[in-house]
């Protein structure tokens, strides 16, 4: 419960068709088993309390007087327990029969949902036994309460208001417009549903399909408990198919027949946070009702995982489509701007690195596109006080191979000159000896566009934007910037993607080397031939960087929430005490380096986050992180 994490469970018991009381005692069980492993939230099949196979034993008033009275002793067996349970079962109500979904929690029957579609096509013949639920609710006396009995009813949590949950049962979910979008447009955030979905060639696959596409349309945790083992092989078999998803991400599934409990957590500040983003997602809860409960509040120890990278993909082959498809956007963003302007010509700084290597290879892209010569990519490297053989080698070797021309234009000269105009002691290796070599850069590069009628291209990403890592009107500055919303841990994999997908050997070869280069501006005499400034022991690791970026920026999580996911995230990588220290100076940096966002060169947006001014990122300049930093210091 604590950070907004709900642990939710599909539990699908092996029934007997017709026998209650074994089917009570099994349900029972795995509502024990269920909350033993921390579950607020636990979910069982349709009609399991009979099993869903009874067919016309369902007109029998012996099964439907069991069924009431396996309700009530499953309800009692709820109480002290710490969740609330969604059980299905047949019942009469205004002299019709219905397949509904009862709500326990606390040792009470919190309210019923009827199933609302009913299916009577191919192999289901419901319409044969019961009626469709009506949206509108009313009474019904159970034992010896009087509960809500209707579709437009909605369970929310006293103490995590964010909890919401909806209920709909099997067909529910194929229709066209299933109750599920209703109850999420009423503030449902987590929609459970009830199913005896049988099994048939590929349908499982369609299931996922569903579950996840709904459950990313309403921006919601969905959570689907299928029927399985015992339920009656006349025509049907039942594989108890369960399924988790949140926000279109499967969190958890069990495989068909193996009798399996489906269990994560569903993280409804997550959820509240799209909702609150998306502005598009309105809500409407006229014609609900909301039913209370209550858990405990208490520190959910969490089943699902949480990448150290969220910007890259996990498996290789979803890494190589994503990789593929990014770069195609950085060089069509690019191809519209040379074809607007009319330029035939492009220039780059190129140093070596990664950034600067990755803009160029987008850029030779692009040229391709426009059937333009690689040879009017003009790249420009532009050696200083802090250039290694290593970089200038990757640099000249990298434009060869790509077939642009390069330029040489050493600066050490010009830098010289201008620290004896400013009066700079050259021996003082400060921010105004590092900034005048990244602005002499930046002026060579401008200068030389307009001479060649070309347009600047910005290598910087966007992790160094995050942070302020750019000198302002320096590297910070070009006329189109392929890479500002790429960050460092992704630059990483399009140049992998570059060099796994080369043609050529030695080209290959040539990236592999940057790969393997540390990440440096270069702007501080290097030792024994070496880099000697290493960029992430300065400013820290990019990879928490990017983790932080990520999930401040595009979930909007506190600091200690970050901290507890990037705990789980990286292991025994870095200790809290590394974590919590990079994380004070990136909350610092980030506030602070604003003014340098704020005025940034266009650049195609590739991702669900970004930092251009004109788009995802409208924040103030001078911005006070103070609160962020004191709960930093709390920790």
């Amino acid at each position: 419960m604590k950070d907004g994490f709900v642990k939710v469970a599909c539990a699908t018991p092996k029934i007997r068709v017709a026998d209650v009381s074994y089917n009570v005692r099994e349900i029972c069980r795995l509502m024990d088993e269920a909350v033993d492993q921390h579950a607020k939230i636990v979910v069982f099949p349709e009609l399991c309390v009979t099993g869903y196979t009874c067919e016309d034993l369902f007109w029998q008033r012996t099964l439907l007087n069991a069924a009431r009275d396996g309700l009530l002793q499953i309800a009692e067996h709820s109480e002290g327990m710490d969740g609330i349970f969604f059980v299905g079962l047949p019942m009469m109500h205004g002299g019709k029969l219905y397949n509904v979904a009862a709500v326990l929690s606390g040792g009470k029957i919190l309210g019923v949902v009827p199933k609302k579609y009913i299916p009577s096509y191919g192999e289901f013949y419901e319409g044969r036994h019961f009626a469709p639920g009506n949206d509108s609710c009313e009474l019904e006396r159970i034992g010896d309460v009087q509960v809500l009995f209707g579709v437009r009813q909605l369970f929310v949590c006293a103490e995590l208001p964010e909890l919401v949950v909806g209920a709909e049962v099997c067909e529910d979910l194929w229709v066209a417009d299933p109750p599920s979008t209703a109850h999420a447009l009423a503030g449902a955030t987590v929609i459970v549903n009830l199913s005896a979905s049988d099994e048939t060639v590929t349908k499982s696959e369609y299931r996922e399909l569903l579950v996840n596409s709904q459950s990313a349309r309403l921006l919601c945790g969905y959570a689907f408990c299928s029927a399985g083992e015992g339920e009656s092989t006349t025509d049907l078999v039942f594989g108890g198919h369960n399924l988790i998803s949140e926000n279109g991400v499967l969190l958890a599934q069990t495989s068909c027949f193996e009798g399996q409990m489906a269990i994560s957590d569903i993280d409804v500040y997550r959820l509240e946070a799209e909702r609150r983003r998306i502005n598009t997602f309105v809500t409407d809860a006229k014609d609900y009702i909301m039913t209370s409960f209550s858990l405990r509040m208490e520190e959910t120890p969490l089943v699902r995982s949480f990448s150290s990278a969220p910007f890259v993909p996990g498996d290789m082959d979803s890494r190589s489509r994503r990789c593929r498809n990014i770069v195609s956007i950085q060089a069509m963003g690019l191809k519209k701007r040379l074809e607007h302007t009319g330029c035939r010509h492009a220039v780059i700084g190129i140093s070596g690195g990664l950034d600067s290597t990755l803009a160029l290879l987008v850029t030779a892209q692009a040229f391709d596109y426009l059937k333009l010569p690689r040879e009017n990519i003009i790249c420009v490297t532009m050696p200083c006080f802090g250039t290694t053989d290593r970089t200038y080698r990757n640099a000249c070797d990298l434009t060869a191979k790509l077939g642009a021309s390069l330029r040489e234009v050493s600066i050490m000269e010009a830098v010289n000159v201008h620290f004896r105009d400013i009066h700079h002691d050259p021996a003082k290796h400060d921010v105004t000896y590092e900034n005048s070599q990244a602005r002499e850069r930046t002026q060579v590069l401008m200068d030389i566009s307009n001479q060649v009628n070309g347009l600047v291209i910005g290598t910087g990403d966007m992790s160094e934007l995050a942070l302020g890592w750019a000198t302002y009107n320096g590297d910070h500055m070009s006329m189109y910037g392929v890479n500002a919303s790429v960050p460092k841990t992704l630059v990483r994999h399009l140049v992998q993607y570059y060099a796994d997908t080369a043609t050529e050997e030695q080209l290959k070869e040539v990236l592999l080397d940057v790969l393997n280069t540390p990440v440096s501006p270069e702007l501080l005499p290097p030792e024994n031939g070496t880099i000697s400034q290493k960029t992430e022991d300065i400013v820290g690791p990019y990879e928490l960087h990017d983790f932080f970026l990520y999930y401040m920026l595009r979930l909007g999580f506190s600091p200690s929430k970050i901290l507890r996911l990037a705990q789980c995230a990286f292991g025994m990588q870095y200790d809290r005490a590394v974590i919590l220290k990079w994380m004070k100076i990136f909350y610092r940096r980030f506030f602070a380096q604003q003014f340098k966002r704020s005025c940034l060169p266009d650049g195609p947006k590739v991702g669900s986050v970004a930092v251009s001014p004109r788009g995802d990122l409208r924040m103030p300049s001078d911005a006070s992180a103070s609160i962020w930093l004191d709960e930093i210091e709390a920790l």
